[in-house]
């Protein structure tokens, strides 16, 4: 390996909580120097884990899953020291990352055309809710409302069609949206590679969540009738429903090729007999039988549990997949084995493991993930890099342009 592919750059992750910063978590999983540039009180995120209903553990696990290995300063851009420090890092800097709505970029002077002035060379990377332009481009929103309501996904994933909408879970919209960023910078940085200019790139919540709905929306922009997806007992095809087991687990099937694949299905899980049955014989008329086929391996698969079936199936070359709970994916080797799960390489982590980043390339290895920064935790060193002497920091530190808030935390123990 001749090197990480992103060694020697530098990026200023000037965001909060997940879809903005993430992007710049990937780039230091590869490499970059990630500089997580805070307000006065921190990244609101610090403390999301405390909101009613999140899981309660020692240490604050958001914070280190979308914040580690980075660098952090506490910087007040609301003074004009702060602007100094601002434009002082953006001269040495390759990316900035922002995601702040876009009239408190005017206010704080942090959009495109503020800062191109400092440095023509960087990639400044804007994740927005709504887009860039229109109506709505000044509108705030999360994942929750820009991506998984207002594209549609929410509306189609209930239950039944009589029930309520199904909610997100926290980040799942903002995760692949700061991918997307990641995306766009790399494509921002071969550009710059080409001409010697920075440019401006960007994503949105919108834009990813109409991405998501793609198959759906589509069928819409031609007109189709988009029609409501049924309960499980009512589903389509049997062959491609989920069922539980004997010991409470549920799975999905997903039989694509079910013209090839019924027979040897039905022979693995002891049941040949099935396809004897005039509403089973033929692919179309299991679709039409499909509630009576799905009340017959309803009553099958409880017979045996989980660990049988899982067998029999994968002996019997059956496309499936286990319906993980969140705590199941710790002990599944898959993801060890895959890179999604990862050791944390900083032995003074209070935690052992965490989810890396979906992205990978042959012969670069990752950096192994270090502790996330406290607030302003590296303020002076940043400082004395950027030329500022001992007392220069002092008065800076006195006039509240940097902060060191010891109160808020990264990881450690519970606040």
């Amino acid at each position: 390996m001749t090197g990480r592919v992103c060694e020697g750059l530098r990026v200023l992750d000037i965001a909060s909580y997940i879809a903005g910063p993430v992007a710049g978590t990937i780039m230091a999983d590869f490499g970059a120097d990630v500089i997580k540039v805070e307000a006065p009180g921190g990244d609101p995120y610090r403390t999301y884990d405390r909101g009613p209903g999140m899981p309660r553990a020692e240490f604050d696990y958001a914070w280190m899953a979308d914040n580690r290995s980075k660098r952090g300063i506490c910087l007040d851009l609301k003074q004009p020291a702060g602007q100094e420090v601002l434009h002082k890092l953006v001269a040495e800097s390759d990316v900035l990352i922002t995601n702040f709505p876009l009239p408190v970029r005017a206010k704080l002077k942090l959009r495109y055309e503020d800062l191109r002035p400092h440095n023509p060379r960087l990639i400044y990377a804007s994740m927005t809710a709504y887009g860039e332009h229109g109506a709505e481009a000044d509108k705030t929103g999360f994942d929750s409302t820009a991506l998984w309501a207002r594209s549609g996904l929410m509306d189609l994933l209930r239950s039944a069609p009589d029930l309520a909408p199904t909610r997100s879970t926290p980040g799942m919209g903002d995760h692949p949206t700061g991918t997307a960023l990641f995306g766009a910078i790399m494509m921002g940085l071969y550009q710059r590679e080409r001409t010697g200019e920075g440019s401006q790139v960007s994503t949105s919540l919108v834009a990813n969540g109409a991405w998501w709905n793609t198959f759906y929306i589509q069928a819409a922009l031609v007109g189709a009738e988009i029609p409501p997806r049924p309960h499980r007992d009512d589903w389509f095809n049997a062959l491609a429903n989920h069922y539980t087991t004997r010991d409470g687990r549920w799975f999905i099937l997903a039989m694509v090729n079910e013209d090839k694949q019924a027979g040897n299905f039905f022979d693995g899980i002891g049941r040949a007999d099935v396809l004897a049955d005039d509403r089973f014989k033929t692919t179309a008329l299991r679709r039409q039988n499909a509630r009576a086929l799905t009340a017959i391996l309803d009553e099958e698969f409880k017979r045996r549990d989980w660990a049988e079936w899982r067998r029999i199936l994968e002996e019997h070359s059956i496309t499936f997949g286990a319906v993980n709970r969140s705590q199941d994916v710790v002990d599944d080797p898959v993801f060890d084995d895959s890179g999604a799960v990862i050791p944390v390489g900083d032995p003074d982590a209070p935690v052992r493991r965490t989810v890396g980043s979906p992205v990978f390339m042959q012969g670069q290895d990752k950096v192994p993930p270090r502790q996330p920064p406290r607030v302003g935790e590296h303020n002076a060193e940043v400082l004395r890099a950027l030329g500022y002497d001992e007392p220069a920091i002092e008065r800076l530190q006195a006039d509240g342009v940097v902060r060191n808030d010891a109160n808020i935390k990264g990881v450690g123990p519970a606040r």
